[in-house]
């Protein structure tokens, strides 16, 4: 057994966790979101706004733990890019919700379906990951998983979005839908980058 000098204390995770598990929350509430009518809607992004303002307070509150002690699990700049990288996701998420009801648009294409099932996945693995990193273990299928989700989701982006162009008569629709479908590959783009600084983490710590 590897003898660490650093120790896994166990609030670490248990804030780290917190954070991650608002990642699945949003995901979810995103897919009701979409798939639900306008009046709906409305009630829908503001619980994806609240799922926001939580995972806010959350990255708050593990920030505040970091930049308060002497001895961290790992790099303290690891800790800190882990909070931020997990708020961006969810940040990205509720820019999506936001935009389908302020745009006003109608029945979502099957393509932001598929993506935002894509998100989901990712933040069901990422929540998965966190208890792996007390110990380091069995985390490379993790990121592995991640750049699949990730590069499948490019496929469908670019098919979606010459699907516009090719089907779509109304201008302004457009570049509605095209927007949305840009913040959701985005937001899967972000997933990756949480997965490369837990990819770093572990170099690091092996």
């Amino acid at each position: 057994m590897k003898f660490r000098l650093t120790p896994r204390e166990s609030s670490w995770f248990t804030l780290l966790s917190e954070c991650a598990v608002h990642l699945v929350h949003a995901a979810r509430t995103l897919a009701e979101l979409a798939a639900a009518d306008r009046p709906e809607r409305l009630r829908l992004i503001q619980e994806l706004h609240d799922v926001e303002h939580r995972a806010d307070l959350a990255a708050h509150a593990l920030i505040q733990k970091v930049n308060a002690s002497f001895v961290t699990p790992f790099d303290r700049d690891d800790l800190l890019l882990l909070a931020t990288r997990i708020d961006d996701c969810v940040d990205l998420m509720d820019e999506a919700g936001d935009m389908v009801v302020l745009y006003k648009l109608g029945e979502m294409p099957d393509a932001t379906v598929r993506m935002i099932g894509n998100l989901e996945r990712c933040a069901e693995l990422t929540v998965e990951m966190i208890p792996r990193l007390r110990t380091m273990e069995r985390l490379r299928d993790y990121w592995v998983e991640i750049n699949r989700l990730e590069n499948e989701t490019d496929r469908i982006y670019r098919k979606a979005i010459a699907d516009l162009f090719d089907t779509e008569t109304d201008s302004r629709t457009l570049v509605k839908l095209k927007d949305v479908i840009g913040t959701l590959e985005a937001a899967v783009d972000a997933f990756e980058r949480l997965a490369n600084s837990v990819e770093t983490i572990a170099v690091k710590e092996s």
